[in-house]
C-alpha cells in the first residue's frame, strides 16, 4: 500500500496560529498547479520503485492537504486527479480527501467534487463559537461552520472536522457544547488538537503583547479529558492521540502514516518516506517553482539510522491504538534497543502511565495526554 499527499499552498487568510507553509495571494495559481501536476509525473518511478520490493504498487490513499485546497476550482482539483491516475496504479476503492474550509463549500462545489471522486472530507470548523473564530482569524463564521455542514453531511458520508481546545477564555461547559455541536450533524470521525503557540505566528505575537492570554496546559487537559469521555460515550475510537472514529472511519491516509507506510509528498513543502529514507521539498512557492520549470525535483534526503527509525517508531506507536510492539522492537532493532526501552519505560510503568499487554507497550487513560513527553524520554539518542 502506498498513498500520495498533494500540497495546495494557497490560503484565503493567515490563520494566527498557523506555522504551516502557505501564501495568501493566488497570482501563481495556475502555474502552481501545472508545477504540481508535472511533479506527479516524475515522481512515478519513485513509488514503483518502493513499492516494487514489498510487491504491491497500488496508490490506496490520495489527500489533498495545505493550506487550503478547497482554494482550487473544480478543473484544477479534476487535473490533478488525472494525473495520478494516468501516472499510478491506484486500488479500485482508494480514500480520497479534500482538505476545506466552511465558507468554501458552497453546494455546487460540494456536488462537483464527489462527481471527481473526492469520497472524504475534513473540514477546518476549529470551533463553533464567533468570539473563537475572530481570535484565530478563521475566514469562516460560526453560521458558515453549521451550514456547511447541513450541506456536507448531504452528498458526503465520510467526513471529519477539526476542533481546537485549549483556547484561552474557553470553560468546559463551552467546550462541551463544541463537541455536542459537532455530534449533532452525525460526523463519524473528529481530529482535535490542543491550541498551540508556534514561535513567528501572528498568535505568539498577540500573547506576548498581552492582548490574549496564554493557553493553559491544566484547561488542555481538562478539555481533552471531556473530549475523550464525551467521543467515546458516542461510540467513537480514539485510535490515535488526536484523532477519533466510528468504526470503518478510521483516516486511511494518516493510519497508514502511523503504521510506517509508504507515501509520496507533492508540492512545495511536502514530506515523504519509503521506509529507509524520508525527503521534503523546499517550503518556497518560487524556488518550487523554478525548479520544476528546469525538470529539477526541489528536494532534500535523509537516509534515516536506525535510532531515527527506532525513534519514529515509538512516536508514532504510542500515540495509536496500536502501540509499541516490544516483539518488532528485537526484530527490526535488537536486543539493545529492546533492553533500552524496557529500562527507559519502567518508571512510566511504575508510575501508571504506561502499561505492557500481550507485549505491546501503551499508555494508559492517566498517560495518554503526556503521550509526546513520554515518548521522547523513550528516544534512543547516539
Amino acid at each position: 500500500m502506498s498513498g500520495i499527499y498533494i500540497h495546495i499552498p494557497f490560503c484565503k487568510q493567515a490563520c494566527h496560529y498557523c506555522d504551516f507553509h502557505f501564501s495568501t495571494s493566488i497570482k501563481k495559481k495556475d502555474e502552481m498547479v501545472l508545477a504540481l501536476a508535472k511533479e506527479i509525473v516524475m515522481r512515478k518511478s519513485e513509488l514503483l520503485d518502493c513499492a516494487r520490493s514489498d510487491k504491491d504498487e497500488t496508490v490506496e490513499t490520495i489527500y489533498f492537504g495545505g493550506g487550503t485546497p478547497s482554494r482550487l476550482p473544480i478543473a484544477d482539483l479534476r487535473l490533478l486527479m488525472d494525473s495520478i491516475y494516468e501516472n499510478y496504479k491506484v486500488s479500485e476503492n482508494p480514500e480520497i480527501t479534500l482538505e476545506a474550509n466552511p465558507d468554501d463549500l458552497s453546494e455546487d462545489y460540494l456536488v462537483a467534487l464527489s462527481e471527481i471522486g473526492i469520497n472524504r472530507l475534513s473540514i477546518g470548523i476549529q470551533s463553533f463559537f464567533e468570539e473563537d473564530l475572530v481570535m484565530m482569524n478563521r475566514a469562516h463564521n460560526s453560521a458558515e461552520a453549521k451550514k456547511c455542514l447541513e450541506l456536507a453531511t448531504k452528498y458526503f458520508d465520510n467526513i471529519s472536522l477539526d476542533l481546537i481546545y485549549g483556547i484561552p477564555g474557553m470553560s468546559n461547559e463551552k467546550w462541551q457544547q463544541n463537541i455536542e455541536t459537532a455530534l449533532s450533524f452525525g460526523i463519524p470521525h473528529i481530529s482535535s488538537y490542543a491550541l498551540t503557540v508556534e514561535p513567528k505566528t501572528a498568535l505568539n505575537k498577540l500573547i506576548q503583547t498581552g492582548k490574549i492570554g496564554q493557553p493553559k496546559d491544566e484547561v488542555a487537559e481538562e478539555h481533552f479529558q471531556i473530549l475523550v469521555e464525551t467521543l467515546e460515550n458516542n461510540g467513537f475510537v480514539h485510535y490515535e492521540l488526536s484523532n477519533f472514529g466510528k468504526e470503518n472511519y478510521f483516516s486511511k491516509n494518516n493510519s497508514a502514516y502511523w503504521l510506517g507506510k509508504k507515501y509520496i509528498g507533492i508540492g512545495p513543502s511536502a514530506h515523504s518516506y519509503d521506509g529507509i529514507s524520508r525527503s521534503w521539498n523546499v517550503s518556497n512557492n518560487s524556488i518550487y517553482l523554478k525548479s520544476l520549470e528546469e525538470n529539477k525535483l526541489p528536494s532534500e534526503i535523509e537516509i534515516l539510522s536506525k535510532s531515527d527509525r527506532y525513534n519514529e517508531y515509538i512516536m508514532t506507536g504510542l500515540r495509536t491504538i496500536w502501540g509499541v510492539s516490544l516483539d518488532r522492537i528485537e526484530q527490526e532493532f535488537g536486543n539493545e534497543y529492546l533492553d533500552y526501552l524496557q529500562k527507559q519505560a519502567q518508571k512510566f510503568i511504575n508510575d501508571n502511565l504506561l502499561f505492557v499487554e500481550n507485549n505491546i507497550l501503551k499508555p494508559t487513560k492517566k498517560g495518554k495526554f503526556l503521550t509526546d513527553g513520554i515518548a521522547s524520554d523513550l528516544f534512543y539518542l547516539n
